[in-house]
C-alpha cells in the first residue's frame, strides 16, 4: 500500500512549486528562455514549459490548495487581496459620490434643511396659544372646536397683517394683541 504524504509534506510541495512558478514567470516576463533558467531541471520540474504550470493551475487544484494549506493558500490569499481592494474602491467611490453631491446606495446626497418658520405662521402660533389660555372656545387648556378657532386666529392674523386695527373687545382682541406683537 502507498503511503500518503503529509499536510506539512504537502504545504512544502506546493510552496516549492510556487517559487519555481515565480522563478519562470519572472524570466519569461524578461524575454529568457528555460535553458537560461538553469537548463532542464527548473522547467521540468514545473511542467516542462516557461508558462506551464500557471496555465495548469486548475479549479481542483486551487481547491487542493485551499483544503491543504488553508489561510496561507493561493485562492484565501487572491480572495483576500480582492477584498481589500473592492473596500478601498467602495470608499473612493462613496467619498466622490459625497464630495460631488450624488446619493448614496438610496440615502439622499444632501441633507434636507428644516424650513423656517414665516412670521406669518409664527403670529398663527401665538394666537392659538392665546385661545387654548381662554375660555373662549372651551376650558383653558382646551378647544372644543379647533376648526373654528383656527378660522378666526387666521382671520384677525390675515386683517392685521393687512393694517386694520385690532378690535376693541373680546377674544378677537386678545388674538390680535398677540399676533400684533409677532407681525410688527
Amino acid at each position: 500500500m502507498a503511503k500518503l504524504p503529509s499536510r506539512k509534506e504537502l504545504a512544502d510541495r506546493i510552496n516549492q512549486l510556487e517559487r519555481d512558478i515565480k522563478v519562470v514567470t519572472a524570466a519569461a516576463a524578461a524575454g529568457y528562455g528555460a535553458r537560461a533558467l538553469g537548463g532542464a531541471g527548473i522547467a521540468s520540474r514545473v511542467g516542462g514549459a516557461a508558462l506551464g504550470p500557471v496555465a495548469a493551475y486548475t479549479p481542483q487544484i486551487a481547491l487542493a490548495d485551499l483544503l491543504i494549506r488553508q489561510e496561507e493558500s493561493i485562492p484565501f490569499r487572491a480572495g483576500d487581496v480582492l477584498l481589500d481592494q473592492a473596500t478601498q474602491l467602495a470608499t473612493g467611490v462613496e467619498a466622490r459620490a459625497r464630495m460631488e453631491g450624488l446619493p448614496i446606495a438610496g440615502r439622499p446626497a444632501v441633507i434636507k434643511r428644516k424650513k423656517p418658520k414665516s412670521k406669518f405662521n409664527k403670529a398663527i402660533s401665538a394666537g392659538m396659544k392665546t385661545v387654548k389660555a381662554s375660555t373662549s372656545y372651551g376650558k383653558k387648556g382646551t378647544i372644543n372646536n379647533a376648526k373654528k378657532a383656527f378660522s378666526a386666529v387666521t382671520k384677525t392674523a390675515s386683517k392685521i397683517n393687512k393694517g386694520a386695527k385690532v378690535a376693541k373687545s373680546g377674544i378677537t382682541r386678545k388674538i390680535g394683541l398677540a399676533v400684533k406683537k409677532v407681525l410688527k
